[in-house]
């Protein structure tokens, strides 16, 4: 997915710790340590997150790639303990394991709607641990870190990124996509990080009525990107194509089952007349839409309008009551087995969907301006900048 820059995680959720190495940031970019950190303490937060949010505090370790508070253009190395790592060594040391603690701890019962069973069959693993450590969630934390960096980029370019709840369950379903001012003014110290603030309170009791209920819910979350240069992306291969490159991204969120781009959805239930945004000229040269239906991007282009993407995320696969699985040794009917989780992580689902926008967009940056330091960056930004206000008297 990624072209110029390269994002590798390791680690597994019970494990010692989670690496990030993002390679191909040009060298001289102010890394920003605090926003490092509030990333990471942003995705912990919300209403409906499990026991596990209370063990950890996540801290990124920068142990590569940066000298002196700016980056090298070497890789940059990231590394984030898990605190919760003790209690579980028995089960999950690299070099040996003691069975008895293992096979406590061992998954036989696979969940519905997790990579349980379709992961121990494609590797041959009986024992599902070895699936649902890496399949879990946890991972993200080590994205929220890289993309972190990949935001420090934006930001030199003057684009900014904010995220915020749609809906959750049916509450909010029916309101229209939101834009920029209204997502940029999300309160990240609200329970569920709602769009609208109204709806929090109806919000938090159904959060509240599934977790006595042993249940989970979905929703969606929707993120925008502002600021955004024209012209990233492409419309000359299908694998260029921005708009593909962010529905890859956002589906690789765990749970993450659709993705909207701009107002999809209702584009789709219309006319052609009232789908599409009208062509103007700005007050300071060059163009704008009237609308922005489109979501910021066209044929695969971005088009200088804010990249609108709302992600829909079903709910938890891990039910308190599990529901109805096989029991791997006796291959009997069997309830599949509970592993500690959220009731919903949507407010989390929006901060990752931060970091994988910021990951394409920055990537589709660098792939389109070059340069190996910042300094060259931001001078090819500028040019491609001017030769833009010259079109089309000039082109």
């Amino acid at each position: 997915m990624l072209r110029r820059l390269r994002l590798a995680t390791g680690g597994e959720s019970h494990g010692p710790g989670l690496t990030a190495i993002l390679s191909g940031l040009p060298a001289g970019l102010a890394v920003d340590f605090e926003l490092l950190g509030r990333e990471l303490a942003r995705r912990q937060h919300g209403h409906g997150r499990g026991r596990r949010m209370q063990i950890e505090a996540d801290r990124a370790e920068v142990r590569g790639g940066v000298r002196g508070g700016a980056t090298l253009g070497s890789p940059v190395a990231l590394w984030i303990e898990n605190l919760d790592w003790p209690n579980w060594r028995r089960a999950m040391d690299a070099r040996e394991v003691d069975a008895a603690f293992a096979e406590l701890r061992r998954l036989k019962s696979p969940r519905p709607g997790h990579a349980d069973l379709a992961g121990g069959v494609k590797y041959l693993r009986r024992d599902l641990r070895d699936i649902l450590e890496r399949a879990s969630a946890r991972e993200s934390a080590a994205r929220v870190a890289a993309g972190a960096f990949a935001k420090m980029l934006l930001r030199e370019l003057g684009v900014e990124l904010a995220s915020g709840v749609r809906w959750l369950g049916t509450i909010g379903a029916d309101l229209p996509v939101p834009a920029w001012p209204e997502v940029a003014a999300v309160d990240d110290s609200s329970p569920l990080r709602a769009i609208r603030r109204e709806l929090e309170p109806a919000m938090v009791a159904l959060v509240d009525e599934a977790r006595a209920a042993g249940d989970t819910l979905g929703g969606a979350v929707t993120v925008i990107a502002h600021g955004v240069p024209v012209g990233l992306g492409s419309h000359v291969a299908w694998d260029e194509k921005l708009d593909g490159r962010i529905a890859q991204a956002m589906l690789s969120i765990p749970a993450v089952k659709g993705v909207e781009i701009g107002a999809a959805l209702a584009a789709s239930r219309g006319f052609g007349s009232v789908a599409h945004d009208a062509i103007e000229l700005g007050p300071a040269g060059g163009f704008r839409r009237a609308t922005n239906r489109a979501g910021g991007l066209e044929g695969g282009i971005t088009n200088g309008e804010d990249v609108v993407v709302t992600l829909i995320k079903k709910p938890i696969s891990t039910l308190r009551d599990g529901l109805p699985s096989v029991d791997l040794d006796t291959l009997e009917p069997a309830a599949a087995q509970y592993e500690r989780s959220d009731v919903t992580a949507l407010p989390a689902a929006g901060v990752i969907a931060e970091a994988m926008l910021a990951l394409v967009l920055a990537d589709a940056a660098l792939e389109k301006y070059g340069g190996d330091s910042m300094a060259e960056l931001l001078a090819h930004l500028e040019a491609s900048r001017a030769l833009e206000r010259a079109w089309p008297a000039r082109g």
